[in-house]
């Protein structure tokens, strides 16, 4: 009977699928650090460059 309600229980899923995700995006920022790092900072020089001109 316990292992029944034990089964049906889902209380855990909701963590597990935050960890898996979270491991995936990780994951995907070390794979793509450096197009990122490199977005980034041409994101913040346009920003600058436009900053100047105001």
């Amino acid at each position: 009977m316990r292992l029944r309600e034990f089964i049906k229980e889902d209380d855990g899923i909701g963590v597990v699928e935050v960890l898996l995700i979270l491991v995936v995006l990780i994951g995907l920022v070390i794979i793509f650090k450096k197009q990122i790092t490199k977005l980034v900072n041409n994101i913040f020089d346009t920003i600058t460059d436009q900053a100047g001109e105001i």
